[in-house]
């Protein structure tokens, strides 16, 4: 059963659908950005964090800071969007969040989106900034964190690397991250009318944008169709209300085959991006735990202590 507040959530959530949907069906990028800043921000409750730009090889990026004592430990955090909205501002609270539930620094991106950069810049944007922050730590020292579309992107950032030999982070976190650009998981279908905060039309001409040409079988921008051995300790967590809950089971039952150490929790009743609601529900409150606490079980025992940025 979910909390109080998390029913007085979904009512306010539903009202909203009601005067935002749109009925014509054409994808208003400019509109979907601000819509994604002005929902991401509602709950923006975090503080003793210090949050400084920087150019990560020529991506920009923020680091962000929990007040105190931190070391070189880092989280990578890939922000969500559908692949055409999203950015630093819209996500500053949910990574600052998870850094102070993890106790270490965070370094959040701006990728290129789509439709002004399609597949396969924004991925490459995430490989470029986690080979700049392996110049300052090693990989042991590294988490990727990331909701969403940012998902697929972190997921294609752990094929990449492996396929490539390098040194994989220590784990990875996605939140209802999108793992099959096909979108042929069940609950694509059975979650439609559920799930009230994304649109499976938009969800259609966002992945147009985004792939143009692009096989949505493809591994790299569809990881669910890779093969999956070799990745890191994983952490999944998915709202039961969401379309995007068969891409969370069906990844990770396919990476239990491979070998890999999965977690896919799913969440009674909980809708997308649910996690950033800290601070007014209460199962946000226990997500964001969980994160914090999923990656500092899995840090090198050792680190240097760091200054803050």
């Amino acid at each position: 059963m979910g909390s109080i507040q998390s029913y007085l959530l979904e009512i306010l959530l539903r009202v909203r659908r009601v005067f935002t949907s749109s009925q014509k069906e054409e994808l208003d990028i400019a509109k979907e950005r601000a819509e994604t800043l002005s929902v991401s921000t509602s709950f923006a409750r975090f503080g003793g964090v210090g949050c400084s730009p920087i150019s990560a090889n020529g991506v920009p990026a923020e680091w962000i800071v929990p007040a105190g004592p931190t070391s070189e430990r880092s989280i990578l955090f890939i922000h969500g969007g559908t692949f055409y909205a999203g950015s630093i501002a819209s996500h500053r609270p949910l990574a600052a969040n998870i850094a102070v539930a993890a106790g270490t620094r965070a370094l959040i991106i701006d990728y290129r989106l789509s439709p002004e950069h399609p597949y396969p810049a924004g991925l490459e944007d995430v490989i470029t900034a986690y080979h700049w922050l392996r110049e300052m730590v090693s990989a042991k020292e590294i988490a990727v964190a990331s909701d969403s579309a940012g998902g697929a992107l972190t997921l294609g950032l752990l094929l990449s690397l492996r396929d490539g030999s390098e040194a994989l982070p220590a784990c990875a976190v996605c939140l209802s991250p999108a793992t099959d650009l096909t979108l042929e998981g069940e609950t694509w279908r059975t979650n439609r009318k559920r799930d009230i905060m994304l649109e499976y039309w938009k969800m259609v001409k966002g992945l147009e944008i985004y792939l143009c040409d692009t096989d949505p079988r493809n591994p790299m921008a569809s990881p669910f169709h890779a093969n999956l051995k070799g990745f890191p300790p994983m952490l999944m967590q998915v709202g039961s209300e969401e379309m995007l809950l068969s891409d969370s089971t069906r990844f990770g039952e396919k990476a239990r085959m491979a070998g890999v150490d999965v977690t896919v929790d799913v969440w009674e009743r909980m809708q997308h991006e649910w996690q950033f609601a800290k601070g007014f529900l209460p199962e946000a409150d226990r997500a964001v735990r969980q994160i914090g606490n999923f990656i500092k079980s899995h840090w090198a025992s050792d680190s240097n202590p760091l200054n803050p940025v």
